[in-house]
């Protein structure tokens, strides 16, 4: 029974994301192409068939800019998690646990993009500065 209710919220959730997007530009997204490109505007996660259950489980105790500011493993996310149980007393997440996990380890873990530099430059032509 509670999975059914989490698909239905989930559903219905899809369901506003892309309404409000088609209202936003006058296009209508392929529904794959919404759950995409899509990022919840009160929060800022990303959209996901999961998204109401991790907004349930994380912001309730802390903004949801604490996920978004971070890139971890999925055993990284565990461990934050175990952490949160430790000295924070949050609860045990019990069945969603593993849902919560996939979420944050498909949408922010550490990717290349979030921690590398500008090619090297080449070909400079240095000069000096006068004075």
């Amino acid at each position: 029974m509670l999975k059914n209710l989490q698909l239905l919220i989930c559903t219905v959730g899809l369901f506003v994301a892309a309404v409000q997007r088609e209202q936003n530009d006058g296009t209508k997204p392929s529904s794959t192409q919404a759950l995409a490109d899509s990022v919840d505007a009160e929060t800022g996660l990303a959209l996901d068939p999961h998204f109401t259950i991790v907004k349930a489980q994380c912001t309730g105790c802390h903004s949801p800019k604490l996920i978004l500011q971070h890139r971890f493993t999925r055993d990284e996310w565990l461990s934050k998690i175990r952490w949160m149980q430790r000295n924070h007393k949050l609860w045990d997440l019990g069945e969603t646990e593993k849902t919560v996990l996939d979420y944050l380890a498909k949408h922010y873990a550490p990717n290349q993009a979030a921690y590398s530099r500008r090619e090297a430059l080449r070909n400079v032509k240095w000069y000096k500065l006068e004075k």
